[in-house]
């Protein structure tokens, strides 16, 4: 959202630094986060120029009675940007792209040691009906700002939905704060633009006439026009976001490909050079699992609870491994993988000098409440576990 403002980029890390008194890393880098030190001095210095060019701009022109122009191009702006981020993002809980899962390594780690947002991640990633009703929310706020009649209302749902979204982003420490705030603030604006009406219905029980809308010409032709460019706009994004929610959702969601091997492993043999390594917790060079889920990496719980990523790049057989740490430029076989049945794989190989020869047996996925668990109308006590 403020990468645009790189050639204030010198601006902001003064204000940050002398009038903020920021300590944080105030350069523009990707990490996904969009709460970052640089993202924060960018609001602040954004809100002042915006509060200096509102004074000059109100004494330069303090004579002209309205704005009804600018009030109506600011209000298609608005609506452009939301439609596309309320269809981008329901999208993407409709196909279940962006809450994926809950991984296999997550079905390892205790509740306690989640980050609160990775809590919420798995909250959300565990029920593909609440995704799909968020997304059905977000594309309903979506489509009634595109025609003029319903944009109040539109903006209402929209500032609904993203007010739920914004105290997640909050109370979870989601660092998506900033931009959750812009968008539902946003469609409050778009809703507060007709608060008059609905405060004589809701409200106040009174009368109300019917809203004049500011057309910016009389032209029919320039009114059909822009109606059909609607109608087709909306079709393109449609099929656009389903198309690529579709196709994600099946090269990375959860509809992918499940790599050979997949599941979570058990170690219940570990021969480390020679010598057995019994499975005490004290050790931290004692693999406890090993966790395919995606194509070409694998992770290591260890013993200790300590987490270790790899490649795992299997040759055309599937019996000739690279095993490596992410950061070795190697690939070459370093393992040969046999899969005994369909509860057993064994590993041998050499992984940095180190022989090692592991059996493993397969956890039974189905075992695990939070995926066995399903859904039920009839509870006679809570099953809360």
């Amino acid at each position: 959202m403020f990468g645009g403002n790189r050639i204030l980029e010198p601006l902001l890390v003064w204000a940050g630094r002398d009038i903020l008194g920021m300590e944080g890393r105030l350069e523009f880098f990707s990490t996904g986060s969009g709460d970052t030190s640089m993202a924060f001095a960018s609001l602040f210095v954004l809100l002042c120029l915006s509060l200096i060019g509102t004074v000059i701009w109100s004494v330069l022109d303090r004579k002209r009675p309205s704005y009804n122009a600018a009030f109506y191009w600011l209000t298609v702006v608005l609506r452009i940007f939301l439609v596309f981020f309320m269809f981008t993002y329901g999208f993407a809980k409709i196909y279940k792209t962006q809450f994926a899962g809950p991984s296999l390594i997550r079905l390892l780690q205790p509740v306690g040691d989640m980050s609160p947002m990775g809590l919420a991640w798995t909250y959300m990633a565990q029920s593909e009906g609440f995704n799909l009703f968020t997304g059905l929310m977000e594309v309903l706020g979506g489509l009634l700002l595109i025609p003029k009649r319903t944009q109040s209302l539109g903006g209402l749902v929209v500032f609904g939905v993203m007010l739920q979204v914004f105290m997640m982003n909050m109370f979870y420490d989601i660092p998506v704060k900033l931009y959750s705030a812009h968008l539902m603030l946003f469609g409050l604006f778009l809703f507060t633009a007709d608060w008059k009406r609905f405060s004589h219905i809701f409200i106040k029980n009174k009368p109300t006439e019917a809203l004049s809308y500011y057309k910016p010409t009389k032209d029919p032709t320039y009114h059909a026009v822009m109606m059909w460019f609607k109608v087709a706009g909306m079709l393109v994004l449609f099929a656009i976001m389903g198309y690529q929610g579709y196709s994600s959702e099946r090269s990375y969601g959860d509809k992918r490909p499940k790599p050979q091997y997949y599941g979570i492993w058990e170690a219940e043999e570990f021969i480390k050079n020679q010598d057995t390594i019994a499975p005490l917790i004290t050790r931290s060079d004692r693999w406890r699992y090993l966790v395919i889920d995606r194509k070409g990496y694998a992770l290591v719980k260890k013993m200790n609870d300590s987490l270790e990523r790899f490649s795992f790049v299997l040759d055309s057989s599937g019996t000739n491994l690279s095993l490596r740490n992410r950061s070795d430029t190697l690939s070459d076989p370093n393992f040969v993988i046999k899969q005994v049945d369909s509860l057993q794989l064994t590993l041998q190989g050499v992984l940095e000098q180190d022989s090692l020869m592991i059996r493993f047996r397969a956890r039974d996925l189905s075992q695990f409440r939070l995926i066995n668990r399903g859904f039920h109308w009839i509870n006679e006590t809570p099953y809360n576990r």
